[in-house]
């Protein structure tokens, strides 16, 4: 098993990174270093296809998105192609179920675009530019229009589900045949000057969980067959004790439901909670420091 992790690179992110790290995935769950893709700017996130053959990259701050070959026996890198991606800043990429498309979230030109992938894996030019629609917030530096800030498709793989940091919107989209549908565009309104940003869904339950940036907090949804989403919780990703700075960032759910993680920048933490299986509501447990031994029990998922 390899791992694939991506960085900023530039003077402008006042970055530190590298280009991509390619890691072996020992038995010990260490990693060992393979390979380092120099020369990219900011290869941020990053999307396997299902066969493990190819990998896709943003290239944040810039208009493009990458392919590479992978070789699936030593995990190494081999750059196949740029393209062009219709817009500025992507900022998260996710290949649709077939594999024959890649959606890219433009955090700078307010719009989700679509490229169709072609049989060897390569990109073609953008077949569609959705824009988001809806107020901005009120933070007037972080939210002058819509930003867009991440793509998963839902678990059934019949919607595009876009957090908007710009517009305290989370959105959903219909996508069939390559393309999304428009007329089938539904949002759900959070918190003003939350700005969410990052979604993950329940694994047995027809819920997602959505950290929000700006007022650092995860928000609870239900989620319809339609893909309409209904809110039902909202709690801080910080301890009560904080009284700094500090941006939400990622979120995850564990593999078997029990428990929700979201990542605090300026607090340097990790953000816990218990889910209950029933309700999926969440439980604060505690916030942990980065760079240290997780918790027992989410390692061990108990």
């Amino acid at each position: 098993m390899f791992a694939y992790i991506g960085s900023r690179t530039t003077r402008e992110r006042n970055a530190r990174g590298d280009g991509i790290t390619v890691c072996k995935v020992l038995a010990d769950h260490t990693l060992e270093l393979v390979q380092v893709v120099g020369e990219l700017v900011n290869p941020s996130y990053l999307a396997l296809d299902r066969r493990g053959e190819r990998l896709y990259t943003v290239h944040g701050d810039q208009t493009a998105v990458s392919v590479f070959a992978v070789d699936r026996a030593t995990g190494r890198l081999r750059h196949l192609q740029q393209q062009d991606c219709g817009g500025r800043n992507p900022v998260h990429l996710a290949l649709d179920p077939t594999g024959r498309f890649l959606v890219v979230s433009n955090h700078l030109s307010g719009n989700v675009a679509v490229l169709p992938v072609h049989g060897d894996g390569t990109l073609g030019a953008v077949s569609q530019r959705l824009d988001l629609p809806g107020e901005p917030g009120p933070h007037r530096i972080e939210q002058p229009f819509s930003k867009p800030h991440f793509n998963p498709f839902s678990p059934d793989g019949r919607h595009v589900v876009v957090p908007d940091k710009g517009l305290d919107r989370v959105f959903t989209v219909p996508f069939t045949s390559g393309r999304l549908d428009a007329a089938g565009l539904r949002s759900v309104v959070s918190r003003e000057g939350a700005g969410p940003r990052h979604v993950a869904f329940h694994p047995h339950a027809a819920v997602l969980y959505a950290v929000n940036e700006l007022d650092s907090t995860v928000t609870a949804y239900r989620s319809a067959p339609d893909g309409a989403l209904v809110p039902f919780q909202c709690l801080p990703t910080l301890p009560d004790d904080h009284i700094g700075k500090s941006r939400a960032a990622g979120i995850a759910v564990h593999p078997t439901g029990r428990f929700v993680v979201a990542s605090n920048r300026g607090h340097d933490s990790l953000a816990l909670f218990a889910v209950a299986p029933d309700t999926q509501r969440l439980h604060w447990v505690g916030a942990f420091a980065t760079g240290v031994p997780p918790p027992a029990l989410l390692r061990t998922g108990r």
